[in-house]
C-alpha cells in the first residue's frame, strides 16, 4: 500500500502516511553507483526493436482512429436535444484525449532516443507526433535534456522548479484554501503546457547549432495549424473544436499533470548547487499507481524512477527494469498509490514551496516542501 492507495505486492519503502504529512525520502548519497543498479537489470531490458516500437504507434493510432469513426458516424445520428449530442462530444474529447496521451509519450521517448538505435528515425516519428500536438519537438527535446541532466537542482533544473519561501508572493496566502486551490489547478490544467513551451522559446538554452531544427519545429507546428485552418474552411470550426480541440486539450491536461505529479511530492527534496549530484536528482522522483492510465499511458506513470536513471530504455521494458533495481535502491526507490484526482489535490495543498529545515546541523543545501504560508497551514 502506498500513501493512500492499495496494491496486493507492496513495496518494503513504500512511502508511508504520517499524521502531519509523508515520510520523507532518503537525500543523502546513496551507497550504490549507476553502474550497480544498471548490472540489476536484465540487459535486453536495453534493446529497443523498431518493429516493438512501432506496434505501439500503429496500437494508438488504430484505437484513435475507431473512437473518430464512432463519433463522426453516430454522434450526429443522436436523437433528443442538442445538448445529448453536445454530452457524447465530450465524453469523445475525454477517451479520444486520453488515447493521445499514449501517443505523446512515444513521441517523448523519441526525443531520448528510446523509441529505435537510429537517431534519424526517432526524431522523424518524434517531429510528426509532436507537430500533431502543436509542440515544437527539437524546441521541447532541448529543453527537456536540461530537465533530465539537472533533476530537481534547485537553480538549472526546468520542469516544475517549486518556489522558494522567500519568492512566494502575498496573495499566495489568500490562495491556500479550497476555492484557491481549485483555481490553481484549472490555471495548471489549461495554462501548464502552453506556458512552459511558451517559456522555452529561443531561450539560451540553445546553441546557434541547433537554431536550424528550432525552425524546423516552429514550421512543423505552423504547418498542422494550417492544416486545421484548411479542416475549419470546409467542415467548420465547430466541427475542428469538436474532433481535434477538445481532445487536445484533455491530452494536454494529463500530460502537465502527470508530469506535475512524478516531481512534485511532499517526500521529495530538491538541492542547491553546493548539494546536488546527477544521481540524487534522478532518484527524487515519484512512481505512482493511476490504474489503467499505467497501461494507457505506456507506463509513463509507475516507471518513472527508471526512465530518469536509463532515459534510452524504451518503455516496454520499464516496468520489468523497474522490478529488478527495487532491492538494490531499497529505501530511495519512491512509490505512492495515492489516486490521480486525490494526489493533484494533496501535492496542491502540501507542495507550497521549499527551504532548508531550520534545525542545527541540517544539511542547508537540501530543500523540503512545506505547506505553510505566514505562519498559517
Amino acid at each position: 500500500m502506498g500513501a493512500g492507495g492499495q496494491m496486493s505486492d507492496p513495496p518494503s519503502n513504500q512511502i508511508k502516511a504520517q499524521a502531519n504529512g509523508l515520510d520523507r525520502a532518503p537525500s543523502s548519497k546513496p551507497p550504490f553507483t549507476l553502474a550497480k543498479i544498471k548490472k540489476s537489470i536484465p540487459p535486453h531490458c536495453f534493446q529497443r526493436s523498431v518493429i516493438t516500437s512501432f506496434s505501439y504507434v500503429v496500437y494508438d493510432l488504430l484505437i484513435a482512429s475507431f473512437i473518430y469513426y464512432v463519433a463522426t458516424s453516430y454522434i450526429h445520428l443522436l436523437p433528443g436535444p442538442p445538448a445529448l449530442s453536445g454530452f457524447a462530444w465530450l465524453i469523445y474529447a475525454y477517451v479520444q484525449g486520453i488515447t493521445l496521451v499514449g501517443l505523446w509519450v512515444i513521441a517523448h521517448e523519441c526525443g531520448h532516443q528510446a523509441f529505435s538505435d537510429y537517431k534519424w528515425l526517432d526524431d522523424t516519428v518524434g517531429f510528426i507526433i509532436h507537430s500533431f500536438f502543436l509542440v515544437p519537438y527539437f524546441t521541447w527535446k532541448y529543453s527537456h535534456r536540461l530537465h533530465h541532466a539537472n533533476t530537481n537542482s534547485i537553480e538549472r533544473d526546468q520542469s516544475f522548479v517549486p518556489k522558494r519561501k522567500e519568492t512566494v508572493g502575498y496573495l499566495a496566502k489568500y490562495a491556500d484554501n479550497p476555492i484557491g486551490r481549485t483555481i490553481k489547478i484549472a490555471i495548471l490544467m489549461t495554462m501548464g503546457w502552453p506556458l512552459h513551451l511558451v517559456r522555452n522559446f529561443y531561450s539560451w538554452i540553445y546553441t546557434k547549432q541547433e537554431r536550424f531544427l528550432i525552425h524546423v519545429s516552429n514550421m512543423g507546428v505552423l504547418s498542422v495549424v494550417f492544416l486545421l485552418y484548411r479542416l475549419a474552411l470546409a467542415r467548420g470550426i465547430g466541427w475542428v473544436m469538436c474532433v481535434y480541440g477538445g481532445p487536445l486539450l484533455v491530452a494536454n491536461v494529463h500530460i502537465v499533470v502527470v508530469t506535475w505529479l512524478q516531481h512534485s511530492h511532499p517526500s521529495l527534496p530538491h538541492y542547491e548547487s553546493e548539494e546536488w549530484d546527477w544521481l540524487r536528482g534522478a532518484l527524487s522522483t515519484v512512481d505512482r499507481d493511476f490504474g489503467i492510465f499505467n497501461k494507457m499511458f505506456h507506463n509513463a506513470t509507475d516507471a518513472h524512477v527508471v526512465h530518469h536513471l536509463f532515459p534510452t530504455m524504451p518503455h516496454y521494458h520499464a516496468v520489468k527494469a523497474t522490478k529488478a533495481i527495487k532491492p538494490m535502491l531499497g529505501e530511495y526507490y519512491c512509490f505512492d498509490g495515492t489516486s490521480f484526482m486525490s494526489s493533484i489535490w494533496r501535492e496542491t495543498k502540501e507542495c507550497l514551496y521549499v527551504e532548508a529545515d531550520e534545525d542545527e546541523g541540517a544539511n542547508k543545501g537540501v530543500l523540503w516542501y512545506k505547506n505553510k504560508i505566514y505562519g498559517q497551514d
